[in-house]
């Protein structure tokens, strides 16, 4: 199921993307989505001929005309005879199974299911893209918030070089601390520069991930995210908002990849008990109409619309019939689909493991990515006060210039953390919220 942009402007550069609009985007124009909206409507198709098959006769038409130069049989004396001679046959007949195995009762459930499969599939589809798009997202914001961050630090560094250089030059600074504090200009350049190229790169990734014109510029939010969520909540939550038992419990039941599993499973029943049932006999029922229409050469014969009329019949039929012995094919058939079944049982019991699993993990890293989200809040608060301080000390001449690169370093760290902490616990959340029923492009 594609979701369609709200923004066209946005989708034309206009208006910077948030997080939203790109998932939304992608499921739009995602390769993937189309690829999966195929196999839906393979599903379609198999679910419509199936109700065909089992609820309508198949019904055929046919013709024929021939002449026949040798020796034939005359059909009204019944003798035979060397004139050449014109046949024309018209038919209609009609036949439907009355009693195939339940073959036709089962491939119609398996059709429904198919059904539910591919859709489920799909959703499967839009949150994968969902989720990596968010990711893909977060990197690049983490990384342009950190290009600002050192476009500061060097915007500082050389204030500070020029304010050393005057000092050097009025003899209140020596010239190794120049020196000092020119390397730390030139780290932090490199580090900008670096930070930039990583910029780009997530970008591109995002740009890729979303299906974005090669052409245009891809322009999304990159401003940090508010202390309020996307649905009027706090971000630090100490994850105590549901059981985490309900939410497994809730998973087990409604998360795609456990459902296409378990219509899997049922499906591979379904064929099981249609394979035990082809043993015994099927019962067909037909019927129809014919006639025909013939001619001599050198003989007087009666007009076609008479022939026609008179030489029409009909039939009906009743087969039975019975399978004794086809090479052990409807044996080897069962043996198959009972190991299909146990497969997709086995199949079944990993999948709930892996999403309980998935689960109890993603709802640890949230509460987990949460508490790091505080530690490092404080972290950085800490640390900028500290490199306040610092940076008024080396002013005044109170500490060396390698001593501020210590306390520089330490507080482009904490910002670094407080950032990256922030970023993963929004994606735990996101993937706690998914498994507990809410869609990632609804979050």
């Amino acid at each position: 199921m594609a979701l369609a942009l709200a923004v066209t402007a946005s989708a034309q550069g206009q208006e910077p993307l948030n997080v939203h609009d790109c998932m939304a985007y992608a499921i739009s124009n995602s390769t993937k989505i189309r690829i999966q909206q195929a196999a839906v409507g393979d599903a379609q198709i198999a679910r419509r001929d199936a109700a065909l098959l089992l609820f309508t006769p198949q019904i055929n038409a046919s013709t024929y005309a021939y002449y026949n130069f040798g020796r034939s049989i005359d059909p009204q004396t019944n003798t035979y005879f060397n004139t050449t001679s014109f046949h024309n046959n018209y038919g209609v007949s009609a036949g439907i199974d009355l009693f195939d195995g339940f073959k036709a009762v089962n491939n119609y459930k398996i059709s429904k299911t198919g059904m539910l499969i591919a859709s489920s599939q799909e959703k499967q589809v839009e949150a994968d893209i969902c989720l990596a798009v968010m990711e893909a997202y977060y990197n690049v914001v983490y990384y342009k918030r950190l290009c600002d961050v050192y476009e500061e630090q060097v915007a500082v560094a050389e204030q500070a070089l020029k304010k050393a250089k005057r000092q050097e030059e009025l003899g209140q600074k020596g010239h190794a601390d120049v020196i000092q504090m020119e390397a730390d200009l030139i780290d932090r350049q490199y580090e900008l520069t670096n930070t930039r190229n990583y910029y780009n790169d997530q970008k591109m990734t995002l740009a890729d991930l979303m299906f974005w014109p090669l052409d245009e510029e891809l322009n999304i939010v990159t401003e940090m995210p508010d202390q309020v969520g996307h649905d009027g909540t706090t971000i630090v939550i100490p994850g105590l908002t549901r059981n985490p038992d309900e939410i497994v419990s809730f998973a087990l039941e409604h998360n795609p990849s456990v459902q296409i599993a378990s219509w899997q499973a049922q499906n591979a029943k379904r064929e099981l008990n249609t394979a035990k049932w082809q043993l015994l006999p099927s019962l067909g029922l037909y019927a129809g109409w014919n006639t025909s229409y013939y001619s001599y050469q050198g003989a007087a014969t009666a007009p076609f619309g008479e022939q026609f009329r008179n030489n029409g019949g009909e039939y009906i039929q009743l087969s039975v019939s019975i399978p004794i012995w086809n090479r052990m094919s409807r044996q080897s058939a069962i043996s198959r689909k009972r190991n299909a079944l146990n497969k997709a049982t086995a199949e079944l019991d990993q999948k709930r493991r892996d999403v309980e699993s998935e689960v109890r993990r993603a709802i640890q890293d949230r509460d987990g990515s949460a508490l790091a989200y505080e530690q490092a809040q404080h972290k950085a608060e800490v640390q900028a006060e500290a490199y306040t301080l610092n940076l008024k000390k080396l002013e005044q001449g109170l500490i060396s210039p390698l001593e501020f690169q210590t306390a520089n370093n330490n507080f482009l760290k904490a910002q670094a953390d407080e950032m990256n902490s922030l970023f993963k616990y929004l994606i735990k959340q996101a993937v706690v919220k998914y498994y507990n029923g809410v869609e990632y492009v609804n979050q």
